[in-house]
């Protein structure tokens, strides 16, 4: 048998990975509240949206987040089409550090036109000190590490925005 080539995001991705968030009548698998804020007083929520070059917003990305830090395991998934600003919102726990690591979330993009699907970091701007120490952040060029860094706009609340091209391109990794 032959490998099944890669193929862009559709209309499926909605009806099969995140149908309660587009009102199907069927139950997904996972959604976006990682962790309820109100069973959890640790939670937090990240919020952002996604760009195409042009600096404009992409109403149809969907977006995947995992974490591990040893203690909390932890996935979500979200796309961008029901949320009337066409952003990305997550409830979670903020990771630990891990082995010397800044704490940081693995995240997934899947978008229309992408035959392949991006991975990208969210690691939070007030862990300076782990962040400055940090491996995989400190292999990403300093001119574009700031990508890379949720900015916290309250006491529980993160913005994180991914540029897929342009000037303020998000780093994405290789994997």
């Amino acid at each position: 048998m032959k490998q099944t080539p890669s193929q862009t995001v559709g209309p499926y991705f909605a009806y099969g990975l995140t149908p309660e968030q587009y009102l199907y009548d069927f139950r997904q698998l996972v959604g976006n509240q990682m962790v309820s804020p109100i069973e959890h007083s640790e939670a937090i929520t990240i919020t952002g949206k996604v760009f195409d070059g042009n600096g404009d917003v992409i109403p149809d990305a969907m977006i995947e987040i995992w974490q591990n830090d040893g203690e909390n395991q932890l996935f979500g998934r979200f796309g961008t089409g029901t949320d009337a600003q066409n952003r990305f919102i997550f409830s979670t726990i903020k990771p630990t550090s891990l082995a010397g690591q800044a704490p940081y979330l693995s995240v997934i993009v899947f978008m229309r036109g992408q035959l392949i699907h991006s991975y990208t970091r969210i690691y939070f701007s007030d862990e300076a000190q782990l962040n400055a120490i940090d491996k995989v952040l400190n292999a990403v060029p300093a001119d574009r590490k700031n990508t890379l860094i949720a900015e916290k706009q309250g006491e529980k609340v993160y913005e994180f925005n991914i540029n897929m091209q342009g000037d303020n391109e998000t780093v994405f990794f290789e994997i």
